[in-house]
C-alpha cells in the first residue's frame, strides 16, 4: 500500500492507525529514549517530509544542533517497484562527518526504499523511524511501534478533526446491536 500524495483524494484502507499529535509527540520522544542508550551522535539527517517533525524532538531531546534534510520523492502509480528521486542531496556538512556519528530519523519505514536510498548515501549511520512496517524493518536499527504491512497510517499532519466511526461499524458483514 502507498502512502497519500497531495494529489490523492482519499484513500479506504481495511485497516487504518489513526496517529494524534500527542501520540506521535509520546513515541517520538520514545524513539529519542532508545537513541540515548546508545549515543554518540552529533548530526541528524531528517528524510522529508514526513522525518521533519520527529527529527526536531529527537534532537531537542538527545542535545542534537546539526540537522540536515536529505530530500527524496517516491513514485508508487507509475511502476510495480518504487522509485527514488533525490531531490536534494547531503551536503559536506554531514558528509564531512564520521557516518557512524549520523542519526537519520523519518516517520515511518514502508516498503524500505526510501531506506535503502538513503542508507547508500550513509551507509555507516544509525537508522532510526518511529514507526515501522513489516517489509521496511531491514533497513532500520531503531524503531517505536511495528504496524502490519496492510496498515495505513494517518499522521496528524495529514489529517483534519472528524468523526470516527467506531471499529465494529465499519467492519464488513456487522451487524447493528
Amino acid at each position: 500500500m502507498r502512502r497519500m500524495g497531495e494529489g490523492d483524494m482519499q484513500i479506504s484502507p481495511d485497516k487504518t492507525f489513526p496517529v494524534s499529535w500527542d501520540m506521535f509527540h509520546r513515541d517520538a520522544r520514545a524513539l529519542a529514549w532508545r537513541l540515548a542508550t546508545i549515543g554518540g551522535f552529533s548530526a541528524i539527517v531528517a528524510v522529508t517530509r514526513g522525518g521533519l517533525v520527529p527529527a526536531g524532538i529527537v534532537a531537542r531531546e538527545l542535545g542534537i544542533r546539526v540537522i540536515e534534510t536529505v530530500c527524496v520523492a517516491s513514485y508508487h502509480e507509475e511502476t510495480e517497484r518504487d522509485t527514488i528521486e533525490v531531490l536534494k542531496p547531503l551536503t559536506d556538512t554531514i558528509l564531512s562527518r564520521p557516518s557512524e556519528e549520523v542519526l537519520i530519523i523519518d516517520d515511518l519505514v514502508d516498503t524500505g526504499a526510501t531506506a535503502k536510498a538513503v542508507r547508500e548515501m550513509l551507509p555507516k549511520a544509525h537508522f532510526a523511524t518511529v514507526y515501522a512496517k513489516p517489509q521496511g524493518l531491514p533497513m532500520v536499527d531503531t524503531f517505536v511501534t511495528e504496524v502490519s504491512q496492510d496498515t495505513w497510517i494517518y499522521f496528524p499532519w495529514d489529517t483534519g478533526l472528524s468523526f470516527q466511526a467506531p471499529i465494529r461499524k465499519t467492519q464488513r458483514g456487522s451487524r447493528r446491536g
